[in-house]
């Protein structure tokens, strides 16, 4: 039941898959990674931007520093005869500084900048893969609301149905045409349907519970379906073959694991780039003052210097750290090579099953069609006969039980084809994402 005073929210299957685009929060973590990935690409760029900081330190001077020169020098005499102690700190001292430094070569950087574009691209297939299993998530629990509904409805139908009989016997009971035992059990044909209409009301519940959940939206929300349980042909692949061919082309795992062997590959230069000779250009600028307490600040002499340079770094050994590194970038590399051509192994199998489901749905509901016209025209016939005094309670029993059979057997046949057509468009590869940041 809807709380006091909430008007419910009233949705078809497309208002389902746009506000769980938006709320969901699987969706929202994968939409967070993206961003993360972006910003891994500013930071790999600092390796080839210039590097520039300032640093500024004050000295206080608790017990001065001394030289010893030789005494003749103050003397005159220019012997050897012992030393003098001449303190030359300052009470106070104080040095300025700016430091600029700049990658001439490194290999390596321009290596991880490509690897960091490269994650960011499979970052983006990886938010494509979310997108499309939270849109098939939707709607399927979109369907399972709606088939719940439908049995619902058909237990309700085959009550009134069996109420309206319970009259008739109850009346042909009253003209001495029925027995008393046909009105027990047209009495017990109504109560036994009962506890089946308790089942369907709370599966009702509980799959608008699940659609509530996987839309990202409060459980408190009383929500209306819209759309209906029908079937609608989809645009299906000729064959397996292009199938395949269309989900190698479109699938966002098939592309990710695409992208992640390009990026091993750029790991790999990045490994072996360790080892090459790294050219670098620095230069710094210092000013520095000392004065004793006795002296004003604005009287204080700041020299400024200044200082600029090229620095070469050439590995010659690491301990096989680098050697060590190669390797293990090669082996990814062939790990993600062997998970490609798995992923891709599960794509062509996928796309089939998913595509002989659809198939097969399909083939069901044009022969429950049929049986549905046959099953309600036999239904007719005998509910007539009855009242006519001919017909056999029996009979009845056994053609309600045809006719919800084959209603039931339709229904399931549809929500199938549903459910099928949903999984076949994520396999294909078919579901991008419709919005790119949260409302």
């Amino acid at each position: 039941m809807a709380p006091s005073g909430q008007q419910p929210l009233v949705i078809s299957l497309d208002d389902a898959v746009r506000i769980g685009e938006q709320h969901n929060r699987e969706l929202e973590i994968a939409r967070l990674d993206k961003r993360m990935a972006g910003q891994k690409v500013r930071e790999s760029w600092a390796e080839v931007l210039p590097h520039l900081s300032s640093n500024l330190t004050y000295t206080r001077t608790l017990k001065p520093s001394v030289l010893f020169l030789p005494s003749g020098i103050f003397s005159g005499t220019g012997g050897t005869g012992g030393t003098q102690a001449i303190e030359i700190s300052s009470d106070n001292s104080s040095i300025a500084s700016v430091n600029l430094s700049q990658n001439i070569f490194k290999l390596s950087a321009f290596a991880g900048i490509k690897a960091a574009s490269l994650v960011r691209k499979i970052s983006d297939q990886s938010f494509r893969q979310s997108n499309a299993e939270v849109v098939t998530s939707i709607r399927r629990a979109y369907y399972d609301v709606l088939i719940a509904t439908e049995k619902r409805k058909l237990v309700e139908q085959s009550i009134s149905r069996w109420e309206a009989a319970r009259k008739d016997t109850n009346a042909l009971f009253r003209q001495g045409v029925a027995a008393d035992l046909d009105t027990l059990k047209a009495w017990l044909s109504v109560e036994n349907l009962r506890p089946d209409l308790i089942r369907a009301r709370n599966g009702e519940s509980i799959a608008a519970t699940n659609l509530k959940r996987v839309m990202g939206i409060d459980q408190e929300t009383p929500l209306t379906l819209s759309s209906t349980l029908a079937f609608h042909e989809i645009e299906l692949p000729k064959d397996v073959a292009a199938a395949y061919g269309e989900a190698l082309d479109k699938r966002p795992d098939v592309r990710s694991l695409s992208l992640q062997a390009e990026a091993e590959n750029a790991k790999v230069m990045a490994a072996r780039s360790e080892g090459l000779p790294v050219l670098s250009a620095f230069g710094q600028l210092d000013a520095q003052t000392q004065f004793n307490d006795d002296t004003s600040l604005h009287s204080t002499r700041w020299p400024v210097s200044s200082t600029a340079g090229l620095q070469l770094s050439v590995p010659i050994f690491s301990g096989f750290a680098t050697s060590a590194k190669i390797e293990q970038a090669k082996i990814a590399r062939l790990q993600t090579r062997i998970r490609y051509e798995d992923v891709k192994a599960q794509a062509r199998a996928e796309v089939e099953v998913r595509l002989s489901n659809v198939i097969e749905a399909r083939k069901r509901i044009d022969v429950q069609q049929k049986t549905i016209a046959v099953a309600e025209r036999s239904y007719r016939i005998t509910m007539l006969r009855l009242r006519e005094g001919i017909g056999s309670r029996l009979e009845l029993t056994d053609a309600e039980l045809q006719l919800d059979t084959a209603k039931t057997n339709y229904l399931q046949a549809v929500y199938d084809y549903l459910v099928a057509t949903a999984e076949l468009e994520k396999s294909l590869g078919r579901i991008d994402p419709a919005v790119e940041a949260k409302m």
